[in-house]
């Protein structure tokens, strides 16, 4: 027999509670700081990249050693604190961005081996109902569900109107 499975892990549970535990201080710690924008809020705002964070640096050296150049409208101070909270944020943000990378590729190849797995099942049972073995039918009822086309929002929020 081939072998379609890629990847066959088993997460100790103590690694499970670990883990978990250890996510829950960070959302818990970071939650009162951070915020959620919605994607055309995103899209709205400057993005500040690699190359803007040494631009945003320098500007704030500048200010500070020449503050002539400063106009009146310009909080230097709010500057800075903005600043200073996205050199920190980075600083946890940067190491969890490969984990969550690597979570997210384990999770699809994970989900890929077990969707394969599940349709060698699936086909058993649709062979089985096709042939009348008792108790395939009902198995296959179920499943099959899973395959049938779905209604697009429209037409769902229609039915409920109607």
């Amino acid at each position: 027999m081939a072998k379609d499975n890629l990847l066959s892990i088993v997460v100790p549970p103590e690694v499970i509670t670990a883990v978990t535990d250890a996510i829950n201080v960070i959302v818990t710690q970071l939650k009162p700081y951070l915020i959620s924008l919605k994607p055309e809020e995103r899209k709205k705002l400057p993005k500040m990249g690699d190359k803007t964070l040494p631009f945003v640096s320098k500007v704030i050296e500048y200010a500070g050693t020449n503050p002539e150049f400063i106009p009146p409208f310009m909080n230097l101070a709010e500057l800075k604190n903005d600043f200073a909270a996205v050199t920190v944020l980075n600083q946890m943000f940067h190491p969890l961005t490969g984990t969550v990378s690597n979570l997210n590729d384990t999770i699809l190849v994970e989900g890929s081996d077990s969707f394969k797995e599940s349709l060698k099942y699936y086909d058993s049972v649709k062979i089985s109902a096709k042939n009348d073995v008792p108790g395939a039918k009902t198995i296959y009822e179920d499943l099959r569900k899973r395959f049938e086309p779905q209604k697009k929002n429209s037409e769902e929020e229609d039915s409920k109107t109607e």
